[in-house]
């Protein structure tokens, strides 16, 4: 199945794990949005629920686990190219918890990683969207 120019919506996780006021972000180190921030994350593999994906996702791409709970949140992620052709359409579910265990460091998609503070998140280049909604899902 194609990530870029899909015949149909992919379904993805992220997560917001947090430790100690910040949360881990990794560089994505493909498309779409190569070199941008983002939370850790990927596509739900076929049997597996979004819970078992959002664990398996954050542990190929930080090493870590966290005590996840219930999904936080929903949204459409769609790319379109100037002629208005769909050259990327996710539907994610953001799940949220604080970190269990695992020494952090950066795997499978991820270029890079860091533990980076709420107020610091506008100083990078992130995907659409993430510094609004980590700050969001936080207060809750």
């Amino acid at each position: 199945m194609s990530r870029l120019y899909p015949d149909a919506p992919r379904v993805g996780v992220s997560v917001l794990c947090h430790r100690n006021g910040q949360v881990l972000l990794i560089k994505r180190g493909k498309a779409p949005y190569k070199n941008h921030w983002s939370l850790p994350g990927g596509l739900v593999e076929l049997g597996e629920t979004l819970l078992e994906a959002a664990e398996r996702e954050l542990m190929e791409e930080t090493g870590v686990t966290a005590h996840l709970g219930a999904p936080a949140e929903t949204f459409d992620s769609i790319q379109r190219d100037a002629d208005g052709t769909v050259s990327a359409h996710f539907i994610l579910t953001v799940f949220c918890g604080a970190y269990q265990s695992g020494n952090a460091e950066p795997g499978d998609d991820a270029s890079a990683l860091e533990w980076v503070a709420p107020a610091r998140l506008d100083e990078r280049l992130t995907t659409p969207g993430t510094p609004d909604r980590i700050r969001r899902l936080l207060a809750r």
